[in-house]
């Protein structure tokens, strides 16, 4: 897989993959870091691109100390699944 890269002026972890991009957004309200939403084309469903993309995200919330609400459907599953960032998750 391509590389994941922060984009922090757009609020989102992207990569490149034969052209087309994927993405998860977030936006950052005091001590949260919130995830609305992450796109993949359907190209490249099923290949764990998303959950790359959500693992940085989730790796960099950590690393700046927040805690993280998955209002994206698929992040919430991700956390759900992966029981050690389940302290991450925002009351």
């Amino acid at each position: 897989m391509n590389d994941i890269v922060h984009n922090a002026s757009a609020s989102r972890f992207e990569t490149r993959i034969d052209g087309l991009l994927c993405v998860a957004d977030y936006r950052v309200r005091g001590d949260t870091m919130i995830m609305p939403h992450t796109e993949v084309p359907p190209a490249l469903r099923g290949h764990g691109v998303a959950a790359s993309l959500v693992a940085a995200a989730l790796d960099w919330a950590r690393a700046q100390g927040l805690k993280v609400d998955p209002r994206c459907s698929y992040v919430a599953s991700y956390m759900r699944r992966h029981r050690e960032t389940h302290d991450l998750l925002a009351a």
